[in-house]
């Protein structure tokens, strides 16, 4: 029992710990598959010692230690050792005291943001930055990864696999992009942490909802990203948006897990301290001046539905102004058909169903399962049942997540009673 009890806070550690260390070792190494290779083997030496030595007072520290050492060793080896990496192993040898950890982590910041650009840039595929940067930066192992997005743990690691190697091909080096690459790589960086929360958000399949795991990851790193570039109001915008969302979360289903929608919600289950802090990080985003980007927007749309207390008093023009302004930064079909709904709530379902079916010939659109089923709730409120039957029906099809395809089947059937 005690020694399951230490390899679960080893777990907790090494989560906590795993990419400040990957990012450390990579900078030393300059080899990113390397650098995980030396982690893990700090992990095992740790999950041999500590059951029997007990947990070191600072846990963070000791790891750290112990990579470094092994990255040095490896670096003797390989005879790759200049003055500079001398100097860090006279320090790790004789400077190893618990208060040493403030000198170890002199560096983290740059270290995991250089982790963040490598993990996340476009030279490799959208779903294969994701995998990369859960493994690296998340702390995950590729069985989560894989149960979170419901793909066999193979097909994960061979992404894994291949993303290290195209980076390693592509030659992309460990730092912070300067000016000129700046913006570009930072928006990949928020463009992964965005598709990792909705894809934890709205699960696209299987049989939850939600994947709270996955939200959580894309929640801290966005907070990690906030602390350490705080001058760019994007990187707030995001962080803002995400934990507004995540303030739903008990509401978003019952207690059979089923779906509620945002306007049935019961909103005093929504988490007061997320939009709090989700307030205030868009605040800091509105400070920095300028125009708000995509992120940002988005955000404003979910403050003005945690300021309401009820959908009546929302305040739907002031939505329907920041669609407007989304569409303007972020044109997209999804943004119109997110706009139609709060137009029918300002303007009536008429109003709303009207700019639904301008939208049926958009291609992108046309096996979205959310189109559907706004029409299919549109007709419903107008008392046109029959047609919103086949619409929900139509829908549920579309839709591969199971508690989605539940919910839709249910409207589908009420329409008929």
């Amino acid at each position: 029992m005690k020694e399951f009890f230490i390899h679960h806070q080893i777990e907790s550690v090494w989560k906590t710990e795993s990419a400040k260390i990957i990012a450390n070792i990579t900078r030393m190494v300059r080899d990113l598959s390397m650098a995980e290779d030396l982690a893990q083997d700090t992990l095992i030496i740790a999950l041999e010692r500590w059951p029997v030595s007990g947990i070191p007072d600072n846990p963070g520290a000791w790891l750290m230690i112990v990579a470094k050492r092994k990255a040095i060793d490896l670096l003797r080896r390989k005879k790759l050792l200049d003055q500079k990496y001398e100097q860090i192993a006279y320090e790790v040898n004789t400077q190893y005291e618990p208060n040493w950890a403030d000198d170890i982590d002199e560096d983290i910041g740059d270290n995991l943001l250089r982790l963040m650009f490598m993990t996340c840039h476009r030279v490799l595929s959208k779903n294969a930055r994701v995998a990369l940067t859960l493994r690296l930066l998340g702390g995950l192992t590729t069985e989560e990864i894989a149960h979170a997005f419901l793909v066999p743990e193979s097909t994960i690691a061979q992404r894994i696999v291949r993303a290290k190697r195209t980076l390693a091909a592509s030659k992309v080096p460990f730092e912070i992009p300067h000016k000129s690459a700046f913006t570009e790589r930072l928006s990949s960086v928020l463009e992964v942490i965005y598709l990792m929360f909705n894809e934890g958000y709205s699960a696209s399949s299987g049989d939850n909802l939600i994947r709270t795991n996955l939200c959580n990851e894309a929640l801290r790193m966005g907070r990690t990203l906030a602390e350490f570039i705080s001058i760019e109001s994007e990187v707030h915008g995001l962080v803002a948006l995400m934990e507004i969302q995540a303030s739903r979360f008990k509401a978003r289903t019952n207690t059979d897990g089923e779906m509620i929608l945002i306007l049935d919600q019961n909103r005093a289950l929504w988490n007061q301290e997320h939009i709090t802090r989700g307030i205030a990080s868009l605040k800091k985003a509105e400070d920095l001046g300028g125009t708000l980007g995509m992120y940002a927007l988005q955000a404003s749309i979910a403050a003005c539905h945690a300021k309401a207390s009820s959908p009546e008093k929302t305040n739907w023009e002031q939505i329907i102004a920041l669609y407007d302004a989304l569409a303007e930064v972020a044109p997209s079909p999804v943004v119109e058909l997110n706009r139609a709904i709060a137009v029918s709530m300002a303007y009536g379902t008429e109003a709303g169903l009207e700019i639904v079916e301008s939208l049926l010939l958009v291609p992108v659109l046309k096996n979205y399962h959310l189109l559907p089923s706004v029409k299919g709730n549109f007709l419903l409120k107008l008392g046109r049942k029959r047609e919103a039957f086949i619409e929900y029906q139509r829908a549920a099809l579309l839709t591969q997540n199971v508690r989605e395809q539940k919910f839709l089947l249910k409207q589908a059937k009420d329409c008929m009673e």
